[in-house]
């Protein structure tokens, strides 16, 4: 946070919303579908490993499939994450 995009208040008070959300987001994701080393692992890690996968979500038969490359290092860690996600019970509405 010590260098803001812009000199105008309001576009950094956006950007930096956006940065406490995306902190948010990652320390969520840890604590409920990662395991091991990655549950406590930094942010740069994380994006490394998981968030920068050749993998792709879809759907069919009325379910949701990761698409990834076997050759990813990290896919066991990913699918697993994914299946924990899956498992999460809806928010009621």
């Amino acid at each position: 946070f010590g260098r803001f995009p812009s000199r105008r208040f309001a576009i950094n008070q956006a950007w930096l919303e956006l940065s406490l959300t995306a902190i948010d987001l990652l320390a969520w994701a840890r604590t409920l579908l990662l395991d091991g080393e990655l549950a406590t692992a930094e942010p740069k890690k994380l994006r490394y490993r998981l968030l920068h996968a050749a993998a792709r979500i879809t759907r069919g038969a009325r379910r949701l499939r990761l698409r990834i490359a076997a050759t990813w290092p990290w896919r066991h860690e990913l699918t697993a994450a994914f299946s924990r996600l899956v498992a999460l019970p809806r928010p009621a509405t």
